[in-house]
C-alpha cells in the first residue's frame, strides 16, 4: 500500500487578507486558523457544542471545529478580530464592553460572531431571535442577560448608523 499525502493548498480570505495554507482532508478550519496565528478563534469542545470557535464563513456563522478546511477553500472568513479594531470597535464589541457582557471572555469571540451574523440578516431582533442565533454558543459566566442587552444595544446603534448613512 502506498502512502499518499492528500494535503492540498487551501486559499482563503481572512479578515480581508489572503491566506494560503497546506491542509489535509481531515484538518478543520479551526486547526488551519489557529495554526496560522488566528488565536482569537477559541478551541473549546471541538465537537460543535460550545460555539467558542465560531467564525463567519461567507457571511454565515459556522463552528470552525466542525468545518473541514477543504470545505472552506476559496471562502471569505471573518473572525472577531476582523469585525472591528481597538480604535474603531464594531458596535457589538463596544456594547459588550459597555453592558458588562464580558466576564472570563473565552466564549465572547464566538458569541459576537454569531450575533453579527444575526444582525446582518435581522437588524431588529427579538429576544427569541437572539436566543435562536446564540443557541450554539455556551457561556458559563454571564447568564446571558447582559449578552442580550448588548446585542439589543448594538442593533439600535447599527440601525441609527444606517439611517445616518442613508
Amino acid at each position: 500500500m502506498t502512502n499518499v499525502d492528500a494535503s492540498k493548498i487551501i486559499k482563503l480570505t481572512i479578515n480581508g487578507a489572503g491566506l494560503e495554507a497546506l491542509a489535509g482532508p481531515h484538518h478543520t478550519l479551526l486547526e488551519l486558523l489557529r495554526n496560522n496565528g488566528y488565536v482569537e478563534v477559541k478551541c473549546g469542545c471541538e465537537k460543535g457544542d460550545c460555539g467558542a470557535c465560531a467564525v463567519l464563513l461567507d457571511g454565515e456563522a459556522v463552528d470552525a471545529c466542525l468545518t473541514l478546511a477543504w470545505i472552506a477553500d476559496g471562502g471569505d472568513v471573518w473572525t472577531v478580530k476582523g469585525i472591528g479594531t481597538e480604535s474603531k470597535p464594531h458596535p457589538l464589541q463596544k456594547a459588550f464592553i459597555e453592558e458588562g457582557s464580558v466576564q472570563c471572555g473565552y466564549c465572547i469571540p464566538g458569541v459576537i460572531v454569531a450575533a453579527k451574523a444575526l444582525l446582518d440578516r435581522n437588524p431588529d431582533p427579538s429576544d427569541a431571535d437572539i436566543r435562536v442565533a446564540l443557541s450554539g454558543n455556551l457561556c458559563r459566566c454571564t447568564g446571558y442577560t447582559r449578552i442580550f442587552s448588548a446585542i439589543h444595544k448594538a442593533a439600535e446603534e447599527m440601525r441609527r448608523e444606517a439611517l445616518t448613512h442613508a
